[in-house]
């Protein structure tokens, strides 16, 4: 338990932090579960909506910090590939 103020100000925060990273990468977690859904269904119309709403969530993840850029732009060009194959 923290036991100076320092530190119980420390524990405050980093909660607000989790809740706030937990929000952010569960919804970034379902829309791309959606793209990847779409794409095994082979729903051409539903594909670009959910795509755009994914690269959403992972460019705001990445901006607060939730996951690193690069990981963002890995996953966002992996979802571009597989949807680009379904289209094709």
């Amino acid at each position: 338990m923290a036991i100076t103020k320092n530190a119980k100000r420390g524990v405050r925060v980093s909660t607000r932090k989790r809740v706030v990273n937990d929000v952010l990468r569960r919804t970034m977690k379902e829309a791309v579960k959606a793209v990847r859904k779409d794409v095994l269904a082979k729903k051409v119309k539903e594909v670009g909506a959910d795509l755009s709403l994914a690269f959403k969530a992972l460019d705001k993840a990445a901006k607060r910090g939730t996951i690193k850029k690069g990981q963002a732009n890995r996953k966002k060009s992996r979802l571009a590939k597989a949807v680009a194959k379904l289209s094709n």
